[in-house]
């Protein structure tokens, strides 16, 4: 399961499902300074797409388009990306595999365009719903609803991909790290204030 974040810069994540530890974690494009953000730095964060990641049918591979128009093969395994210009020119705006494989690709010139993925004997790569499906099932059949009355947050598992954190350790935590997500850094900080303006006895 890949994630998309725009929390001051462009993240990606991927997790394994439905385990969701995280086995890929990087910035697309540059990574953001300091808070605030220059304008011009802004400007370039804003320049990519919120909806350019794709799975496609090759096992391991996330796709995901760029402002220059190209599309990035990236092997989520090693994190190593493959750059491909086959709709260059103009800023990728929308991106997503359909249920044969095949890739739709949209830009900021209008165009949509879609795109066979081949293996390297020129092939296509054969879809396997089945297994993806199975998980999907197993899933749900292994969830319940969340009663409508009552604290959303007594029933949600928080993870940061490695750990899973419960209230007490999410009221306790004081430390994190840039490499950490934007949502524990913030807890972090926010019961760091606390403790310094309400200090124990």
């Amino acid at each position: 399961m890949a994630i998309r974040g725009n929390a001051y810069e462009n993240s990606l994540e991927v997790f394994t499902f439905p385990a969701l530890h995280r086995v890929l974690a990087t910035t697309l494009g540059e990574a953001s300074p300091d808070y605030p953000c220059p304008p011009e730095r802004l400007e370039q964060v804003r320049a990519w797409s919120r909806h350019n990641i794709a799975f496609g049918t090759c096992p391991g591979v996330l796709w995901v388009g760029t402002p220059e128009g190209t599309l990035l093969e990236v092997d989520v395994d090693d994190g190593r990306a493959e750059e491909h210009d086959v709709v260059a020119g103009s800023p990728v705006t929308g991106l997503c595999a359909t249920r044969t494989g095949e890739l739709v690709v949209a830009n900021g010139a209008g165009e949509l365009v879609l795109l066979s993925v081949l293996t390297a004997s020129g092939t296509a790569h054969a879809t396997d719903n089945e297994a993806p499906r199975a998980a999907v099932a197993a899933f749900v059949s292994s969830t319940s609803e969340v009663p409508d009355d009552g604290d959303l947050w007594e029933h949600v598992v928080t993870t940061d991909g490695t750990r899973a954190w419960t209230p007490d350790d999410r009221s306790t935590v004081t430390t994190a790290t840039r490499a950490d997500p934007t949502w524990l850094q913030l807890r972090a900080a926010i019961n760091n204030a606390r403790a310094s303006k309400y200090p124990k006895e």
